[in-house]
């Protein structure tokens, strides 16, 4: 009667343990169907066990290699098992008693989070006969302590990391033989001690206590080394933070490639036409409707590409430019539409694919050759390449701008632009007027270009001299808003102070300055904002026939804000 009452025992202090691990595990018999069902499992895979005991174990589980270990009586480890949304590495290991299979376990290692989280239990027996097996497949050093504190079970890599055989240290108590434990603290308080740093025999470790509680008492607990050496836990922290910093450089550097980078904000001037132009770019920007962007080279079309493309509703997605001047018709093709063998049985994408849920801004539209405008013409028609996804190869989702400088109704006459692509093409149309006729920007541009290089050069340019800026006006600009950056980077070569002078300007510039020699020298930036400001202001009013409300819409102000204005500069209602 005793020994049946210590089987009992030991059995259930089997199961506690069991229950204890971190680790879901489940056990079979040789037919394959469940026997044992630990918390961790019913945490795991949402069951309960008692829905599950006896059911075949691929019922419970689907995708694991068990029946394999059943039929071969080979243990398997290192598997890997996506289930619903965790990854898991499994071990799966046959039970034997006296050379017969007489079922398996398997244990599951939970490593969503991290993948290299070292296994824990990768072997187990039956519950009386494959304890042991449990305790000794673990990397970890494992201790098992009865209500009185006397170890009844220890496996080999506890016994290692302590310098003790286990004969040594079975049926002693647990203070006697490890320095510094707190194996009886847990059993007279019942809380568990996870994480807590300790020192033994000259080692630093972490260690984790957990108690057995049968029928509300304490029977025993359960010690685990989860660090043997805390240089490990360590290295594993120094390399998670080598790896984050890694991940967010590359973001930062995809982001710099497929990312745009300016918005509306840097589409700088207060001209009439440049206000009109991001109001109707900005209404555009809220559909997927076909863009052409028109204008002279250097006015400002790929600015405000990235500007519509911010303001979308794709404004997460990439941004991909391409241009078609300057590449052969061949190479063109390929780099649009994709083709080109990388490597045995693959192929390139082309940016069509690249551009999936983002936009694709193609420049010089203009100089595409008639073989390009025929394939751009079909994918238009419903002909999109095939990107992958989770769910499959799906047709890209793209967002189209197209920008030229040419004369495409001239090219179409002398057939060398396909009408019907110029028909496709031209939906919405935006013409972004030469410098030359819109000389009011020139302060707010200039204005913008200094705080700019400012913040780049480490300058503290504070003032243009009227002469300059007279003088800026008075050039026509034929490299436009381009040639203007240029030109006033060029200024910061030879600025030696917080003002540019005409001196500062290239001499092509210098024969415009026939400014009077009796006014003022040098005009602050705000002034000259302040005087395009209000040029803008009579334009607007002039424009909408003396409607105030017509006017404060093209100026994009409200009309209290016309009226302080009109008081400002003194401009007759």
């Amino acid at each position: 009667m005793q020994q049946r009452d210590e089987i009992v025992t030991q059995l259930f202090n089997w199961v506690a343990i069991i229950n204890a691990s971190h680790n879901p595990i489940i056990a079979t018999d040789h037919e394959g169907l469940v026997r044992v069902f630990n918390k961790a499992a019913s945490r795991a895979f949402g069951k309960e066990a008692r829905d599950v005991i006896g059911m075949p174990f691929e019922a419970v589980v689907p995708k694991c290699r068990l029946r394999e270990t059943i039929q071969t009586g080979q243990p398997l480890t290192g598997l890997r098992l996506n289930y619903q949304d965790r990854i898991f590495f499994v071990n799966l290991t046959p039970i034997l008693r006296k050379q017969r299979l007489v079922g398996a376990v398997a244990i599951f290692q939970d490593v969503t989070e991290l993948e290299s989280v070292v296994e824990e239990l990768n072997r187990v027996k039956e519950l009386k006969g494959t304890l042991e097996t449990i305790l000794e497949a673990a990397y970890d050093g494992i201790i098992v302590v009865n209500a009185e504190g006397i170890i009844t079970m220890v496996n080999q890599a506890y016994c290692n990391f302590l310098g003790f055989r286990e004969s040594d240290l079975l049926g002693r108590h647990v203070a006697d033989m490890v320095e510094g434990t707190r194996m009886h603290i847990v059993l007279q308080t019942g809380q568990a001690e996870v994480g807590d740093l300790q020192r033994t025999g000259g080692h630093d470790y972490i260690a984790m206590r957990i108690p057995i509680v049968k029928d509300g008492q304490v029977v025993g607990a359960v010690g685990k080394i989860m660090f043997k050496n805390v240089n490990e836990l360590n290295a594993l922290a120094s390399k998670i933070n080598s790896l984050q910093k890694e991940l967010h450089y590359y973001k930062v550097e995809l982001q710099k490639y497929r990312g745009a980078r300016y918005s509306f904000d840097a589409v700088a001037g207060a001209s009439y036409a440049i206000r009109m132009i991001k109001d109707t770019a900005r209404r555009v920007a809220r559909t997927d409707s076909i863009v052409l962007l028109r204008g002279e080279s250097g006015t400002g079309k790929q600015l405000l590409a990235h500007a519509i493309h911010i303001e979308s509703e794709r404004k997460e997605g990439p941004f991909i430019q391409i241009s078609c001047s300057g590449i052969g018709p061949e190479a063109l093709e390929i780099e649009l539409f994709g083709g080109a063998v990388d490597a045995p049985g693959t192929s390139s994408s082309g940016k069509f694919a690249l551009a999936h849920r983002g936009t694709l801004h193609i420049t010089d539209i203009g100089d595409m050759p008639l073989p390009a405008q025929t394939r751009l013409i079909r994918l238009l028609q419903g002909q999109l390449p095939l990107v992958d996804s989770p769910d499959g190869p799906v047709t890209a989702d793209v967002r189209l701008i197209v920008s030229t400088n040419r004369h495409l109704e001239e090219m179409v006459r002398k057939d060398l632009f396909r009408e019907d692509l110029y028909n496709r093409l031209n939906v919405i149309s935006l013409f972004i007027p030469p410098l030359r006729d819109r000389k009011e920007d020139i302060p707010e541009l200039v204005s913008v270009f200094i705080q700019n290089f400012n913040r780049q050069f480490g300058f503290s340019v504070q003032n243009v001299t009227r002469e300059a800026m007279q003088v800026l006006i008075k050039y026509h600009w034929p490299g436009n808003v381009r040639e203007l950056h240029s030109m006033i980077e060029r200024t910061y070569d030879l600025v030696k102070g917080d003002t540019i002078d005409v001196g500062h300007l290239p001499m092509h510039l210098q024969k415009y300055n026939h400014t009077d020699k009796t006014a003022p020298q040098s005009q602050s930036l705000q002034a000259l904002l302040e005087q395009t400001e209000k040029t803008a202001i009579l334009q607007a009013m002039q424009a909408a026939n003396g409607n105030k409300v017509q006017a404060a819409h093209l100026l994009g102000i409200s009309r209290a804000g016309l009226y302080q204005k009109l008081a400002k500069y003194h401009i007759e209602e």
